[in-house]
């Protein structure tokens, strides 16, 4: 008898277990669990192990949870649309020699001022300075490409890897003229930090992203054709000349504010961008985005509790880079298989 009478729930169970599958596959319920999971990342990074002030300790925990946040959405949004013109998933904005000509800029101010000059400079000077360079050299790069006959995306890539050589190369001599003790001090500006970050640089930062972001919103539905390919967009009736010219300049924009803001992360949007395609399981801009932005938060968040929480002296890019890193290459790889 208790056999026969738990027969009948053996359908009921599996037809839980369906639906339960089925609502997990919708886009919408992974964005709710992913929305879930970064916020309690946040809480935990915020209001966990607090041995000292709670008044000292949760703002400046809040500051770094801010400035993690920009560089998600930053670095996030920028991804997935610069995978989307180009049309491969290989690819990131930091191709485009941004991080180079960070470095650049970071080793000729060392170079002619001294290694105290990164210390006394007014942090809104050099952010200036840094976000006006990398905007001035991405508008001249796209204007010089865009004017000429081909007009090619790809063109535009080839020549920001170029360009981004050449910044290397530049930034290595001039590194190799300076003396030990300046390189040392060089040398921790060339990664990512979220503890150092100015409030007011951050407001800044975070209204030029906000601002970048809106624009890139009513865009989705465009993006979404322009997966399709150039002809079929065009034929669609999306102006893929303007709408890529446009998303290019939101994506320097994007890349240089975050970039000013806490330093180069080159592997971090592909991690984020890669990522959100596999969990959501669609190509659809009204689910990647949201999802890369949320994953970013999950890695920059729970990835620097978990460095804290161990121990672990050592940085959060540098993690994220050896991890985006193997990704890359793991990526590479599979393409070159297929």
């Amino acid at each position: 008898m208790p056999r026969a009478a738990a027969a009948p729930d053996a359908p009921a169970r599996r037809g839980a277990r369906e639906r339960v599958v089925v609502a997990l596959a919708r886009p919408g319920v992974r964005l709710a669990l992913l929305a879930a999971l970064a916020a309690a990342s946040v809480a935990v990074f915020v209001f966990v192990g607090i041995e000292g002030s709670w008044a000292f300790a949760v703002p400046f925990r809040l500051r770094k949870v801010a400035a993690m946040l920009l560089v998600a959405v930053a670095i996030g949004v920028s991804t997935v649309l610069f995978q989307t013109i180009t049309g491969n998933r290989i690819l990131s904005p930091a191709i485009m020699g941004f991080d180079a000509l960070y470095v650049l800029i970071q080793t000729v101010v060392v170079f002619a001022f001294g290694a105290g000059a990164l210390a006394t400079t007014d942090p809104n000077l050099m952010w200036l300075v840094e976000v006006g360079a990398m905007v001035v050299f991405s508008g001249l790069l796209f204007r010089w490409v865009f004017a000429r006959s081909a007009r090619s995306v790809h063109l535009l890539v080839l020549v920001g890897i170029v360009f981004g050589v050449l910044f290397r190369s530049v930034s290595s001599l001039m590194q190799r003229m300076l003396d030990p003790a300046a390189f040392a001090v060089l040398q921790d500006s060339f990664f990512a930090s979220f503890t150092g970050v100015d409030e007011t640089l951050l407001g800044i930062s975070t209204v030029a992203v906000v601002a970048v972001t809106a624009i890139a919103v009513p865009l989705v539905r465009r993006l979404d054709v322009l997966l399709l390919g150039e002809s079929h967009a065009i034929g669609l009736g999306v102006d893929h000349r303007r709408t890529v010219t446009l998303v290019l300049v939101l994506v320097a924009v994007l890349v240089s504010v975050s970039t000013a803001l806490v330093g180069p992360v080159a592997f971090f949007g592909l991690l984020v961008a890669n990522l959100a395609y596999l969990v959501v399981g669609s190509f659809r801009h009204a689910a990647t985005l949201p999802a890369a932005v949320l994953l970013g938060v999950i890695c920059l968040v729970g990835g620097q509790f978990l460095l804290e929480q161990l121990g672990l002296g050592t940085a959060l890019s540098v993690v994220i880079e050896f991890v985006g890193g193997i990704v890359f290459i793991l990526m590479l790889v599979r393409k070159g298989v297929r």
